[in-house]
Order: structure tokens, then sequence, then C-alpha cells
């Protein structure tokens, strides 16, 4: 008997005298670590960084201040915050050779490619690489949350055939990120809307490229190795990018007149509506709700709300249709809304995913810093080892004969 369920390891049917493979599915309800970092409840559309709900920090923290919580789990006070900024800024200063590296790329390179690339790059401009202690690890975190943000800008303006611009040490995180990329001012309010959207995307538990990030730094290999996996876990098109896949919907659509004829036939179809769904939550995502608030007035404001609207019919007519079909479960994601705030801020399709990076870098460098550390101040000796199941050739103990070439038949 060969039975698969989403449970873990194998085991023997003690009565019948016969082995049970059970197998999971890509990890689905393993539990592979503890954390104090951040926590999802999926049935109830919950969402925790440190024990503080996303709600409390959208409306009311900001990208810095969340950064900090995530990285030394408590919220700061004003002098902690200050000095926290201070070092973020003087951490935007790249050192000059890794925008020299950037500039033999091919301008056609994905984003996310010349991000994963430009980590090692990093990695060689870190004076303390050979010292992994928690102090040089909360340095190195700064550091990478501060320069990934410039390098996505960065980049931007060298493909586009335009120098990168020095960072403005007055401005946010957020703001400073908008000037590099585009080279004008942006509104107050505009930087506010991405500070929010950065709060928003820092952290979400064991996601994908978060457990990449830990996994590779179990074997004691350094952050920026960690980061590295992190940003190609992330560029995966079941992962990151669809924010981008969002917005490409949207435009495929502006013109359509029926949105619920639409929808039924690509649910009929078997396809995906892009930004609808998601692997944690059965209720609509916690981070989905700001964003469609932040969507319809910001849309106002730029007199751009058809984005808004038109997202509106696709999530109305989705909702109803998988309702009708006894999917109550599925509901909108973070991508889903994000997409068109990303697109009325002047953030090209390609970089949703890098930006996605800018504000997970506060996430993925405190879940190393965990994965190192635990909760003492000593080394975490555990390195993942996972199981797997042989269900390939198989001739006995001894193994297949090795024939030679000449005596092969095909």
């Amino acid at each position: 008997m060969d039975t698969t369920v989403p449970v873990q390891g194998s085991a023997k049917n003690t009565e019948a005298g016969e082995t049970v493979r059970v197998k999971n599915i890509g990890l689905r309800g393993v539990t592979v670590a503890d954390t104090r970092i951040s926590h999802t409840d999926g049935q109830n559309g919950i969402l925790l960084y440190r024990g503080y709900r996303i709600e409390e920090l959208a409306q009311n923290s900001t990208f810095e201040e969340t950064a900090y919580l995530l990285l030394h789990d408590a919220l700061p006070t004003a002098p902690q915050l200050e000095e926290f900024r201070k070092r973020l800024v003087e951490a935007r200063r790249v050192p000059p050779f890794v925008f020299d590296v950037l500039r033999q790329l091919p301008k056609q390179s994905l984003p996310m490619d010349v991000l994963q690339a430009s980590i090692p790059v990093l990695a060689m401009a870190d004076p303390d690489l050979a010292d992994d202690s928690r102090e040089a690890n909360n340095a190195r975190a700064i550091r990478l949350i501060a320069r990934v943000a410039v390098i996505v800008a960065g980049w931007h303006r060298l493909r586009n055939g335009r120098e990168p611009l020095p960072p403005d040490d007055a401005l946010s995180q957020a703001g400073n990120f908008l000037w590099q990329l585009t080279g004008s001012p942006s509104h107050a309010e505009i930087a506010r809307d991405l500070d929010t959207a950065l709060v928003l995307h820092a952290d979400h538990s064991f996601n994908p490229s978060t457990f990449a990030c830990r996994e590779v730094v179990s074997t004691r290999a350094h952050m920026y190795a960690g980061v590295a996996a992190g940003v190609g876990a992330l560029s995966g098109s079941l992962h990151g990018g669809a924010n981008a896949q969002v917005m490409k919907m949207l435009l495929e659509l502006q013109d359509e007149k029926d949105i619920a004829g639409w929808v039924k036939r690509q649910l009929t179809a078997g396809q995906k509506i892009m930004g609808i769904g998601h692997a944690v939550y059965k209720t609509m995502d916690p981070r989905a709700r700001f964003l469609k608030d932040i969507c319809f007035r910001f849309g106002k404001k730029m007199r751009e709300e058809h984005w808004c609207r038109l997202l509106g019919e696709i999530e109305a007519a989705a909702v109803a249709e998988l309702n009708a079909r006894g999917l109550t479960t599925i509901r909108p994601n973070v991508d889903f809304y994000s997409a068109p705030v990303y697109h009325m801020m002047g953030i090209p399709h390609d970089l949703m995913t890098p930006v996605f990076a800018v504000a997970r870098m506060a996430g993925w460098t405190a879940h190393i810093i965990e994965e190192k550390f635990g909760d003492a101040q000593e080394e975490k000796p555990v390195l993942y080892r996972p199981l797997s199941e042989y269900v390939g050739h198989y001739c006995g103990r001894a193994g297949c004969v090795y024939e030679g070439i000449a005596q092969r038949k095909g």
C-alpha cells in the first residue's frame, strides 16, 4: 500500500505489516523552527510583528521604526530610533565599485537578477566580514536595509543611461528611494504611502524566501549569502512576482466591458486571477485591506482611480464566483492592491518585486540573526538537513550492476 498524505516521514503499519509512505506537500503544515519575529493566523486574517498587529504598525509606525522592532524585539525609544535612523542614513553611501560592477551588466538584465548579483559584491565591501558576532550582524543588517534600496534605484537609472543620484540625508527610507529612483522630490503624502507599503511587506513568518535565508545561514554562511538566497527565492513567479502580474492583468482588462464574465471564464478554464488567494490566509489578507484604502485615496488624488475601481470589480466578481463554487476562503492578497499603488507612484512594473525585497530586507536580516543566535547570546547550533524518500531505480542492497558503454542497450 502506498498512501500519500500531507504529514512528514514514513511509518510502519504494525497491524498489516506494511510500510506507509507519507509525504508533506512543500513542507505545508510542518513546523521547522521557533521564531519570535512574526506570526500569521490564516484562519482569522491576523499578522503580528513581534506581537504587534500589522494594522497598528501600518497606521502608527514608520518603516524605520518597524525595522528596528523586527531586529531588536522591541519598539525603540526616541533616542534609539534617532540613532537607528542616523546609522541607516550613513549606510546609504554605497561603495563606488559596487556601481562599477553593475555598469558592466547588460542593460536588459532582469532587475531581480541584478539585485541578487549585487549582494555578494556588497559582501566584498564589508570591512568586518570575518566577524560573525551578533553586533557585527546587526551592523550588516543596517547596511543591507539601507543599501539595497539605493542599488534598486541606481540600477534603474543606469539601465536608462543615467547616473545614480546621491542620497538625500533629510529624507526617510521611502522618500529617499523615490528621490533616487525618479530624480524628483516626492510629495510627502506619496512618501508616507510608500512607507506604509514597506511596513506591510517587511516580514511574513516562514515564507519561501525567508526560509531560504534561514536555511543557508544555518550552515554558518554569512548574512550576505543568506540574503542572496532570499532574493533568488523571491524572484520566482510563485512568490514575489504577483504584483507585476496584477498590473499586467489590469492593463489587459482596462477596456473589458464584462468583468464578471471574464472572471467566470478564467476560473472555468482553470486559470488564476492574479492577486487572489494565499497559501496561509483563509480570509482577506490583512495587508490587502490597508493597501486597498491607499489605492482608492491615492488614486483619487492622482486622478487614476479607475485602476482601483477596476480592481474592485474584479474582486467583487471573483468573490461571488468563488463563493458559488464553494471556495469561500480564497480572497485578495497583499499583491492585489499594491500593484496599482506602485504603478501610480511611478515605479516601473519590473521593479515591483525588487521593491518587495527592499521592504523584506528588514525581515530577512532579523530572521538571519535569529537563526544564527536564537534567544541567547550564543550561536544557535542548528543545521537544516531534511530527509527525503528515494523513489528512483533500485536493484537490491548491492545496487544496480554497472555495465561498460559497449554492453549497454538503448
